[in-house]
C-alpha cells in the first residue's frame, strides 16, 4: 500500500473500508475528525520488521457524537477528505 494517506488534525475526513467475502464484498464506512495518524506497531510476535513488530498505517477518527474510532488503513481502504471540522 502506498502511504498517500498524509492528514491535518480536525481534518473531517470519510473512511470506506472494503473486506472481500465469497458471498461479495462488505462494506463500512466511518466519518470524522481526524484526532490521530500515522504508523503504529501491532502486538504481533511474528513479524520480520523493526522491533520484530508489524507497522500499520492507522488514522483515529472522532465521530460527531464524541465516539473514537481508530481504523486500520490498508489496500481495502479509501480516506475521502470532507472539509475542516467546525
Amino acid at each position: 500500500m502506498a502511504r498517500a494517506f498524509e492528514f491535518e488534525i480536525g481534518q473531517r475526513v470519510r473512511v470506506v473500508q472494503q473486506i472481500p467475502r465469497l458471498s461479495g464484498t462488505m462494506t463500512t464506512r466511518v466519518e470524522g475528525a481526524v484526532a490521530a495518524f500515522g504508523q503504529s506497531k501491532t502486538g504481533s510476535w511474528f513479524a520480520h520488521s523493526e522491533d520484530k513488530k508489524l507497522w500499520l498505517d492507522r488514522v483515529e477518527i472522532v465521530k460527531d457524537d464524541g465516539e473514537r474510532v481508530v481504523c486500520n488503513l490498508d489496500q481495502y481502504t479509501r480516506v475521502e477528505a470532507l472539509g475542516v471540522s467546525a
